[in-house]
């Protein structure tokens, strides 16, 4: 592998999708600051970096491919992701770092171009050519495809999310008395607008008597606690869709 002096420090050359790059340990090794300092920096700023455009990730095996040993992964920093990071850094150092860094690394000299002297140069030149687009395209596609698959990952872990949401909100509703399943006579009267009288729990206290069931008792602000009869009732006693008005249950 190549490599660069900056600032009497030896650094190899990295190269991604046709541009030069640094590791986040090269970044601690140039600026002279304590391993893990620049990745610490990272994670604290990571919203503010732009993937593919400021840095690329790599995993282990496509590490070792290029030559760097990364267990845990490889954080790669573009020019604009570099300057981005050390953008707090002011003392002399890392001032004429940022300046051998972006002359002699990023942005170095054109080599000269040497003009093939045949055909058998010039059909070299063409196929090589031709090898570095085709390369730095797989490159590009790589990185799409796995920037998509991590937004892929993001909406369904969002999408559980708030489908459990949901459902424990549905179960306090139903803990509470006023669920598709029961329904306290205050919470049902809040929703319909309807009265139904001090005396309105006792049709459906028959109808529970008659059918063998034990409506639950459940916290109440206005008594302390009140009985939550159950959905069957209050559709046969009262006409009243306990699933239409509270909407309809959710799947366990």
């Amino acid at each position: 592998m190549n490599t660069v002096t900056i600032c009497g420090h030896q650094l190899p050359i990295v190269e991604y999708q046709g541009q030069r790059v640094v590791t986040l340990a090269m970044v601690d090794e140039v600026h002279e600051r304590p391993e893990g300092t620049a990745r610490r920096n990272f994670n604290e700023h990571r919203p503010r970096f732009i993937e593919a455009e400021d840095f690329f990730v790599r995993n282990s095996y496509e590490a070792r491919q290029m030559g760097i040993a990364a267990p845990n992964g490889l954080t790669l920093l573009t020019e604009s992701g570099y300057l981005m990071l050390v953008k707090s850094l002011s003392d002399d150092l890392a001032w004429e770092v940022q300046r051998q860094l972006v002359r002699s690394y990023f942005r170095p000299a054109a080599p000269a171009f040497a003009v093939p002297q045949n055909l058998s140069e010039a059909l070299r030149f063409a196929a090589d050519l031709e090898d570095q687009k085709n390369q730095a395209l797989l490159e590009r596609d790589h990185a799409i495809a796995t920037k998509a698959l991590i937004g892929g990952k993001r909406e369904a872990t969002a999408m559980a999310t708030a489908s459990a949401a949901t459902k424990k909100a549905r179960q306090l509703e139903h803990e509470l008395g006023r669920g598709a399943r029961h329904a306290t006579i205050i919470a049902v009267e809040k929703a319909s607008g309807r009265r139904f009288g001090a005396q309105g729990f006792r049709p459906l206290k028959k109808w529970c008597k008659a059918h063998g069931v034990t409506p639950p008792k459940v916290p109440c602000p206005r008594y302390g606690e009140a009985v939550s009869w159950p959905a069957g009732a209050w559709l046969e006693v009262y006409g009243v869709d306990l699933g239409e008005l509270f909407g309809a249950e959710v799947p366990a």
